[in-house]
């Protein structure tokens, strides 16, 4: 079992390019029934890191908690990946961007998440890594109209150039909440910058300055890991953000681990197929561990999902991947 300062030291040796024993690894999922409320989602996310012990905790509050702060509803349907189905959007027609206005962060579902994180990082008194999970401020634009946002962007670029003002100033301060509630980072995440929703040219210019407007929020914190999300990212745009880890759907859409951090020169996360980890056998997961462990002989890496394991992936499987990366992980860095 790891002891706590193994934890931060296998973090950030990873980031700088070092030797650890063995890479981080970490994985998370969704807890559908149990994030409706700070304490249960805290005692879920303790409970899953003490089975575990992973190097780093993602906060997995519910994906659609900026759409509930701004006024949407939506409730729990049974989705696989533990994702709840919105039932009421913000933004339904053009004229409701001009409701998006910015919002307090110490109430309602950014409360929510952010005392979470503190109860959290509160019972792990500084012991593992406790990333929040924030999305850009282009994401959020997305979640709160079910996607007709990118063709408001050209229909009506005024509205919602004010609309993602609003959206981008209300997660700085949530960013700045977290930390000072007790998170140690971020995992940052974009679900627009993909060519099957975006050009690089339109990213550019309505999601790429809201991103680093949000993550100057962060500046300084010594954790920071960008999520693409997506199924043919735009790598290149985002890799010279300013964040310690780049994450994306590795085994599913690519580039590969190794292509990755020798484009980017950053450290890496992924390794692990996040949709098949729920049907694979334990030693097909523990073979994918063990080949993202080889493809950078252990450094700069991060072993973890590209994306949310599904709810209903065995523990079995998870145990399976976090084995055979601590058991693998010195015999790679020597090879």
């Amino acid at each position: 079992m790891p002891t706590a300062s193994e934890h931060w030291e296998r973090i950030e040796a990873a980031i700088a390019g070092e030797p650890v024993d063995h890479p981080p690894v970490s994985l998370w999922r969704h807890f559908p029934e149990e994030d409706q409320d700070a304490t249960t989602l805290a005692r879920v996310t303790l409970a899953w890191q003490r089975r575990f012990a992973f190097d780093f905790v993602k906060l997995m509050p519910p994906g659609d908690y900026p759409v509930i702060a701004w006024g949407g509803v939506s409730e729990y349907r049974g989705s696989p990946s533990g994702t709840r189905t919105v039932t009421r959007y913000p933004v339904e027609q053009p004229a409701d961007w001009q409701a998006i206005r910015p919002l307090p962060v110490d109430r309602g579902p950014f409360r929510t998440v952010n005392e979470a994180a503190r109860l959290v990082a509160r019972e792990l008194g500084g012991t593992v890594p406790v990333l929040q999970t924030v999305f850009s401020p282009l994401t959020v634009a997305y979640k709160l109209s079910a996607g007709r946002v990118l063709r408001d962007l050209v229909e009506h670029p005024a509205l919602v150039e004010e609309a993602l003002a609003a959206i981008t100033e209300t997660m700085r301060a949530l960013v700045q909440a977290a930390l000072a509630a007790g998170a140690d980072g971020l995992f940052f995440a974009t679900q627009c910058a993909t060519a099957d929703l975006t050009d690089p040219a339109t990213y550019a210019r309505w999601g790429r300055p809201g991103d680093l407007a949000v993550l100057e929020a962060a500046a300084g914190a010594p954790f920071l890991l960008l999520h693409i999300h997506g199924s043919a990212p735009h790598f290149d745009l985002l890799a010279d953000y300013p964040v310690h880890v780049l994450n994306w759907h590795d085994r599913r859409a690519g580039p590969s681990l190794a292509e990755g951090e020798r484009r980017s020169g950053r450290c890496v996360a992924g390794g692990l197929d996040e949709t098949a980890i729920a049907t694979l056998a334990p030693e097909a997961v523990a073979a994918q561990a063990r080949d993202a462990v080889a493809q950078l002989h252990g450094r700069h890496l991060m072993v973890t999902p590209g994306c949310v394991i599904p709810v209903a992936t065995p523990e079995a499987n998870v145990a399976a991947a976090v084995a055979a990366v601590r058991s693998n992980g010195d015999r790679s860095q020597r090879s």
